[in-house]
């Protein structure tokens, strides 16, 4: 079990990167981290494998105490992985020498084994041969997984891990990846902007926001009941409705249009989404944003109803 234990951690005396974390996570679970750029993300992930000394608490993995640059000459712990945003990769050698780096040349056999697997993970089998320098960014990062994940680490770290990499290879990567990770009980830590991470492949999510957790739990309880605009905003769009003494955050598949109702408004813009479109609409001086089967002319008066 990885436990954080009330870690605060700042790079200058006078700016703060976080305070008070705490929390923890079984062996073979997935948790995202989730929330606005500068929030820490990065930071927590960098603590956790041994890049910094924590200003205050702990970091334990299994009871051993995950210590950073002030307790070893080189820093990180052997058994975490951590695949940064700048991947690290050997530009000059192709992409099968990138993966099996820390594969032992004494087991020549295992080793093309192994990287026939990773490659076969990654979706690139057809650039085993080819040099990193001449791969996309998407497929560099991809190759950057792989080569974390090629002595199978026990925590692995990933921040930001499909950014660069194209919508029709990200979906297959996402379900190709996670079910490695569960099939060889590898515990995941993936900082994310991206809500299907969280909502798809985790089992865990944690928020930040001024440098603190402000919300930890399962994404589907999380998503289902956000505490605040903030929280929800991270899944989708998100309305702000003001309404019988209430203030409702609701999602735009929570509210439809009906032939009659105390809700009215008047139809702005349509926005063309594939199998669906979002409808603005002005409602009661607010813009609501609803998801509706079809486009509707602007200036339509309509009338609307809480799903929720």
């Amino acid at each position: 079990m990885l436990k954080v234990e009330a870690v605060s951690f700042q790079y200058t005396a006078s700016i703060k990167t976080l305070q008070g974390i705490d929390f923890s996570l079984n062996e073979g679970a997935v948790l995202c981290v989730m929330g606005e750029s500068g929030c820490g993300k990065s930071t927590l992930l960098k603590l956790i494998y041994g890049l910094l000394d924590t200003n205050k608490g702990n970091i334990s993995w299994k009871d051993q105490p995950i210590l950073g640059p002030e307790y070893h000459l080189v820093p990180g712990m052997p058994f975490i992985k951590h695949v940064a945003q700048d991947f690290d990769l050997m530009p000059f050698t192709t992409v099968s020498e990138n993966i099996g780096k820390f594969l032992s040349r004494f087991y020549p056999e295992e080793k093309e084994v192994r990287t026939k697997e990773l490659l076969e993970m990654i979706e690139m089998s057809d650039f085993a041969h080819i040099k990193v320098k001449n791969l996309s960014g998407g497929q560099q990062q991809r190759v950057a997984i792989a080569r974390a994940l090629a002595k199978e680490p026990e925590l692995l770290l990933l921040d930001e891990p499909f950014g660069q990499i194209d919508n029709f290879k990200r979906n297959s990567l996402r379900r190709n990846l996670f079910h490695y990770l569960k099939e060889k009980n590898i515990t995941c830590i993936i900082a994310t902007h991206d809500g299907t991470d969280a909502l798809s492949f985790a089992d865990n999510l944690i928020v930040l926001r001024d440098h603190q957790i402000i919300e930890n739990g399962t994404p589907m309880a999380i998503y289902s009941q956000p505490k605040s605009k903030y929280i929800a905003a991270l899944f989708d769009d998100v309305n702000e409705l003001s309404y019988n003494g209430q203030d409702l955050l609701l999602y735009p598949h929570e509210l439809c249009f009906i032939e009659k109702s105390e809700l009215k408004g008047v139809v702005k813009r349509s926005f063309f989404k594939g199998f669906y479109w979002v409808i603005e609409v002005d409602c009661l001086n607010q813009i609501l944003f609803i998801k509706n089967e079809s486009a509707l002319p602007q200036g339509l008066e309509v009338f609307l109803e809480i799903k929720k």
